[in-house]
């Protein structure tokens, strides 16, 4: 007998998780702003970038805060899953955004190169040094959330590369503090926008992912299926599909064929407590039948007997 089964075992991000993304959304503003004075009084390119960078930080933090709220609200109506692929949606929206800022800035950082302005390095290295110790209390903030989260670790690789990007910069103000070397503020631009390509290159992936609803990282799908055509009674195992709802979310739906003695419930529940204990599915969707049997087709009837003949 057929048999659907579905587990819902996904519950919303810690509550701690919109609290730490707010603290680190509180530090990124409060500096941007220093941040972006202190690159146009100084002619800095790599104080620029890096203040695109922060607004891009903000507005990421400000979209993951609004992706929880959400993702947490219940499924309703057609939206039988909720509103969980919020968060990877603003996944998405991250990794594009920043490919888009790292364009920008390597085409100015490019024309820099061939004409630099002087850059008030002195400044520079004060601003780029106090900015280290922000991202780092940004950084620590969301470290402790839930990085298992594809919203959160947006947020997170975001602020990484900004941190990255800070250190850059008070590395290429300490050269032209040393040598009057002007072209490495330039340089240390495109080592942002390449920063930025990487993180965002990795959020555009991973969200693809789950858009395409392949299977989550570390879970074959052929892997399972012999899993699964190795369980006792089991005879065939088809029309298997992996695939994750959203991040830290994956479910699994199949066709079970089982010998004719064998009982389909308590295979089952066999084949359930498998997946959840090996491979961590607790979400699944089973249809166990016996193998060889007939299952009942639904077809139009002929019209002599809808006219009653």
């Amino acid at each position: 007998m057929p048999h659907d089964h579905a587990t819902h075992a996904h519950g919303a991000s810690s509550d701690a998780d919109p609290r730490r993304l707010a603290a680190a959304l509180a530090l990124i503003v409060g500096f941007m702003a220093v941040e972006v004075a202190g690159g146009v009084i100084a002619h800095s390119l790599a104080l620029l970038s890096d203040a695109a960078h922060m607004l891009s930080d903000a507005a990421t933090i400000a979209l993951s805060l609004l992706a929880l709220r959400l993702a947490a609200r219940p499924p309703r109506g057609a939206l039988t899953f909720g509103l969980r692929r919020a968060e990877i949606v603003s996944a998405m929206v991250n990794g594009v955004t920043l490919l888009i800022l790292a364009a920008f800035i390597a085409y100015e950082a490019t024309a820099r190169l061939v004409s630099p302005p002087h850059v008030h390095a002195g400044l520079v290295l004060g601003v780029a040094t106090a900015g280290v110790a922000v991202n780092l209390g940004a950084v620590w903030a969301l470290s402790k959330a839930d990085r298992s989260s594809l919203n959160i670790q947006g947020s997170y690789r975001h602020l990484l590369a900004d941190l990255y990007g800070f250190i850059g910069t008070a590395v290429a103000a300490g050269v032209i503090l040393a040598s009057g070397f002007q072209r490495a503020d330039p340089i240390a631009s495109l080592l942002i926008a390449a920063l930025m390509v990487r993180s965002g290159t990795a959020l555009v992936r991973d969200s693809g992912r789950v858009f395409l609803e392949a299977a989550p990282r570390g879970l074959d799908p052929e892997e399972i299926g012999r899993a699964l055509a190795a369980q006792p009674g089991v005879v065939e195992a088809h029309d298997l599909h992996v695939w994750e709802v959203t991040s830290g979310f994956p479910a699994l739906s199949a066709h079970v064929l089982v010998e004719a003695e064998r009982d389909c419930h308590e295979a089952r529940r066999q084949i359930e407590a498998m997946l959840r204990e090996r491979f961590g599915l607790e979400h699944t969707t089973l249809q166990v039948d016996h193998a060889g049997s007939e299952l009942l087709a639904i077809a139009p009837a002929p019209a002599s007997v809808r006219r009653g003949r």
